[in-house]
């Protein structure tokens, strides 16, 4: 089994957080469109079934659902897409419209990835997001009514977030009844305006010991909602796990088209260039215009580890050959006596303490 990734890289205005590759002019939209299907046609391929497609930018919604409905039916004469397979596209509330939602679910899409961050006014302003707080609960209540399967994104650590205000956030979308949330701490990435904010002190930083309560806080509530922490980041009703998502966390294959996307065949990397007109260019040349990294070994377990100790179920010792569990397990012993980690059935797992340092844990386990 296989995934399919499609980056479309537009989106009204820009975010101040975000680093992913877009574009706030459609100028070249129809071209670039035009080359995400013949890249479709270029790709070389394998006889993997695919059972997850995800439409991601950038804002995959700002698109008619024509235009979505059209790159399906290119993946689905080039690709065996399995009949079940779930489809996600990413949505900004302010795209929703009763129609546009018709539209999805006549193109195929059956999971919609809808960026709220928050139901506040004054933080979503901070954010420079498009939309407002009531269009928010206002779209979401409309989607409802047309798909059962729906995950929000939401981020905590924003300057001038209360844990209160937090709190509301996070009842909120359990009130609405949304059976999959996607909770990130904000995060100051390099060459963003938020970055250049922040250094030329117009915006204030982030707090850290204030982003580690609120996602202490965020995982006693969603658990006792009935929410499955299933990786660091997402919660999940049962049974509705990101099936997408997950085959990342699994290593399994996945396709990438578009400009910056990236693929994945078990033993290398490859991303295409992040640059629309570049893309276009060499896409309208027959050439796929990409860079690749050949995993070795030891790339290939350093990722199993870092990938593995973000899920609910761990890092899986039986997977591994004997030398590198043994080495895992004794490098893992000072976590564990500190109650960040616990080692159960052949599997070390995070404690909720731990995942405050997941990152910082892996790469202690890494082989060098």
């Amino acid at each position: 089994m296989a995934g399919i990734y499609i980056h479309i890289p537009f989106c009204r205005q820009a975010c101040h957080y975000c680093n992913f590759h877009f574009s706030t002019s459609l100028r070249k939209k129809d071209a670039l469109l035009q080359s995400l299907h013949k890249e479709i046609e270029l790709t070389e391929k394998n006889e993997e079934v695919i059972e997850t497609v995800y439409f991601g930018g950038g804002t995959p919604s700002i698109l008619e659902a024509g235009e979505i409905g059209s790159l399906l039916k290119k993946i689905r004469a080039y690709f065996q897409v399995q009949t079940n397979a779930e489809i996600t596209l990413e949505a900004n509330p302010d795209d929703i419209s009763e129609e546009k939602l018709m539209a999805w679910m006549r193109s195929g899409i059956n999971r919609l990835s809808i960026g709220v961050q928050s139901f506040f006014d004054e933080d979503l302003k901070w954010m420079n997001r498009a939309h407002n707080a009531g269009q928010a609960i206002d779209n979401l209540l409309l989607a409802k009514k047309y798909f059962q399967n729906i995950t929000i994104d939401l981020i905590y650590g924003v300057p001038g977030l209360t844990n209160e205000r937090w709190q509301q956030n996070v009842e909120t979308a359990v009130s609405l009844g949304i059976p999959h949330l996607s909770c990130y701490a904000l995060t100051v990435e390099p060459k963003t305006p938020l970055d250049k904010l922040i250094r030329t002190n117009k915006k204030p930083g982030v707090d850290a010991e204030t982003q580690s309560e609120q996602f202490l806080l965020l995982m006693d509530w969603v658990g006792h909602a009935g929410y499955e922490h299933y990786e660091i980041s997402n919660f999940a009703k049962p049974g509705c796990r990101s099936r997408h998502n997950s085959s990342y966390w699994l290593r399994k294959n996945y396709y990438g088209f578009g400009p910056g996307a990236h693929s994945f065949n078990g033993n290398e990397r490859r991303w295409n260039i992040a640059n629309n007109q570049k893309y276009i260019e060499s896409i309208g040349q027959g050439i796929i215009p990409f860079e690749k990294e050949v995993l070795t070994d030891t790339q290939k377990l350093n990722e199993f580890i870092m990938i593995s100790l973000r899920t609910i179920e761990g890092i899986n010792l039986k997977r591994m050959d004997e030398v590198a569990a043994v080495d895992i397990l004794k490098s893992s012993q000072k976590y564990i006596q500190q109650g960040l980690v616990v080692h159960e059935n052949d599997h070390l797992k995070l404690t909720n303490q731990g995942k405050l340092f997941a990152d910082g844990i892996a790469a202690d386990l890494f082989k060098l």
